[in-house]
């Protein structure tokens, strides 16, 4: 059986196991990280593979990298990303006959959350990317405003009002463009707490031979 990501997203395991992690997220106070994420994860890091002329296959993979990214969360945050990668092992291994596909999803799981990417696996640094740039007001799951004020995490996401991540072939370049209502934050405040997502994602775009470019209110980082 070939691991597809309509595959992933049928499965009843994969799918229970996010509903967890949903559950427990959302009772410690984070975003979404549930299907509303990992379904925008899923199809933004299939259609980067695509632009930057990853073959079919490796689409393939790069969907199913997106969706499964997150599903061990429920076990703790910190590790999530080793929980994650197991988690996926055990429910895929007895279908899946092409280890070498399933080594690649694990890697790239593990180093979706790394500050340092340590491979050239090109799966992972397009999951990176892609996980990365989804930063949204419809990630906010609260909906008091006041509170949302409280917390830096949810005043920047909800802040946001448009996100797309492009690709520049000619210029080699992948750029993630923001508008930001800054009625609600200053770009400085996306800086403060998402630096390391964006060194992340330079990591990333090296890896791809792309240079990683932001754009918040037309104004090019």
């Amino acid at each position: 059986m070939d691991l597809t990501y309509q595959l992933v997203k049928n499965d009843q395991q994969i799918n229970s196991f996010i509903k967890t992690t949903e559950k427990y997220l959302e009772h410690l106070g984070f975003t979404d990280h549930g299907f509303r994420h990992l379904t925008i994860v899923a199809d933004r890091s299939k259609k980067l593979a695509r632009r930057i002329g990853l073959t079919p296959k490796e689409q393939e993979l790069a969907a199913v990298a997106g969706y499964c990214h997150d599903l061990g969360n429920f076990m703790g945050r910190e590790m999530h990303h080793y929980w994650s990668a197991l988690i996926f092992f055990q429910i895929m291994q007895p279908r899946i006959k092409q280890t070498a596909d399933l080594a690649t999803i694990m890697q790239a799981i593990v180093n979706h959350d790394s500050n340092h990417l340590q491979t050239d696996n090109k799966i992972a640094a397009v999951l990176i990317l892609a996980d990365k740039s989804d930063v949204h007001r419809s990630r906010v799951r609260q909906k008091d405003l006041s509170k949302i004020k409280e917390d830096i995490h949810d005043r920047v996401n909800y802040a946001v009002t448009d996100n797309d991540l492009l690709v520049n072939k000619k210029a080699k370049e992948i750029i993630l463009r923001l508008t930001i209502d800054t009625k609600e934050v200053e770009p400085i405040n996306y800086f403060q707490i998402f630096i390391d997502r964006m060194t992340q994602c330079q990591q990333a775009a090296e890896v791809l031979g792309y240079k990683f470019i932001l754009i918040i209110n037309n104004f090019r980082f």
